[in-house]
């Protein structure tokens, strides 16, 4: 039987029972979910950052060149690996003694406190070995000949977030970046800073995005270093510059550190080429390691009492911290002169009440909040002025309020205008 086409129709051969349109949805619920759970599977998997080197706190001394012959190429190896060995001890010592020349050791002595000998870069022939070495020693053997503790003091764990900016975008663990990997390689046995370094691994790279140096949520950052077991963070930030395809890079370097994004130092440094850009990382690397380092020495990488705020009450040690500059009220204060006998004592004067140093914490989960709890303070009778300790939209902000009276009357103005106020050693906690 022939068919016919109808023009008004053009659809009537799609026709389809209602069992058969509920089969087709099924498919097609079917066909997005399975697309949808791989979009989020491909998000967290593949090859996103290089994992650290394991840290055993031992010495190292990189880039040791040697050029030794043998009888044989494994002769030439042994005596290569020799060398290097002498050589480092050498200069491991005048490192750690201000230049003192190095003792004579054994040769057996000084294999027992090499751990390791890593090969950055040799060639071999039928009878010479030109190499570059690194040698590792033992921190406890090689302790006990200059006297160096194993025990140096360190800093508190820092979570180490490494962000390149490479065409004007900024990446951490979206990919795998020299920057990345040059802190994953870096041995930092001998420095004081405890890095905790994450590579991107499982959900770490939804977590972390070059993006977070910007965040100031303390409660946000309280919860992120609680999952690496740090207690404060650091950024070192990198910007390379590529003149064109295969030539020069610049990279502009900066050590950054903690929630609020605090500037330490910077410099610049330039690769002729790619081929030299690891090496440039490398050293860019132990520079910002050495500004971490002094800066812990003037105490500026140490826990932030801010991020141990408790959502319950006010932390301690987080007053302490903030009422430690404020001095005692009425030091040094003139006393009046002596009365003569025959002299009647003037009228007494009305004078203000003296003003305090209250630290208010304020739940600022917007800018309209922390504009409402300003206007708030400045609009009670006796507030002279308020300072912005910390300000984390999102999070707590912290403020310092002189106020001429006793914090309870503060405390009672604040909820007279609505606020809900928790009270403590000299600082109070508000919120909405």
């Amino acid at each position: 039987m022939a068919s016919t086409f109808a023009p008004d129709r053009p659809f009537a051969a799609l026709r389809a029972t209602p069992a058969q349109w509920r089969i087709a949805l099924v498919v097609l619920i079917l066909v997005i979910a399975a697309l949808g759970a791989w979009r989020l599977v491909a998000q967290v998997e593949g090859e996103r950052g290089i994992a650290p080197l394991a840290n055993t706190g031992d010495f190292e001394v990189a880039g040791i060149k040697v050029n030794t012959t043998g009888k044989d190429a494994i002769e030439a190896r042994e005596n290569g690996w020799k060398e290097a060995q002498k050589q480092a001890w050498k200069v491991l010592y005048e490192r750690t003694h201000d230049g003192e020349k190095a003792p004579e050791l054994p040769e057996s002595q000084l294999l027992s406190m090499v751990s390791a000998v890593v090969v950055e870069k040799e060639e071999i022939g039928p009878r010479r070995y030109v190499a570059t070495l690194g040698v590792i020693f033992d921190r406890a053997r090689t302790g006990e000949i200059f006297g160096t503790a194993s025990s140096t003091a360190r800093s508190a764990p820092l979570l180490t977030i490494p962000v390149v900016y490479q065409g004007g975008v900024g990446q951490l663990y979206e990919m795998r970046t020299p920057w990345q990997r040059a802190w994953a390689e870096h041995r930092d046995g001998e420095s004081p800073i405890d890095y905790v370094r994450p590579y991107g691994a499982g959900g770490e790279s939804l977590l972390l995005t070059a993006g977070q140096m910007g965040r100031r949520s303390r409660a946000w950052w309280r919860t992120i270093l609680d999952e690496f077991g740090a207690a404060n963070v650091v950024f070192p930030v990198a910007r390379l510059e590529r003149q064109f395809p295969g030539g020069p890079v610049k990279g502009t370097f900066t050590a950054r550190y903690g929630a609020d994004n605090r500037y330490l130092g910077t410099f610049t440094l330039t690769a002729q080429s790619e081929d030299e850009l690891p090496a440039m990382l490398e050293q860019a690397v132990k520079r910002l390691d050495s500004l971490y380092a002094g800066a812990l020495a003037e105490g500026k990488l140490k826990a932030d009492k801010t991020l141990d705020i408790d959502n319950g009450g006010i932390d301690p040690d987080l007053l302490a911290a903030l009422t430690a500059a404020v001095s005692e009220d009425g030091e040094g204060a003139e006393q009046p002169d002596a009365q003569a006998p025959n002299e009647p004592a003037p009228a007494p004067l009305q004078t203000a009440a003296p003003a305090i140093s209250i630290a208010v914490q304020i739940a600022t989960p917007d800018p309209a909040s922390f504009d409402a709890a300003l206007r708030a303070l400045n609009s009670v009778p006796g507030v002279n002025s308020t300072t912005t300790s910390s300000l984390a939209i999102g999070g707590t902000s912290v403020m310092q309020v002189a106020y001429s009276g006793d914090i309870a009357a503060l405390a009672g103005a604040l909820r007279s205008r609505g606020w809900q106020v928790t009270q403590g050693t000299d600082a109070l906690r508000i919120s909405r």
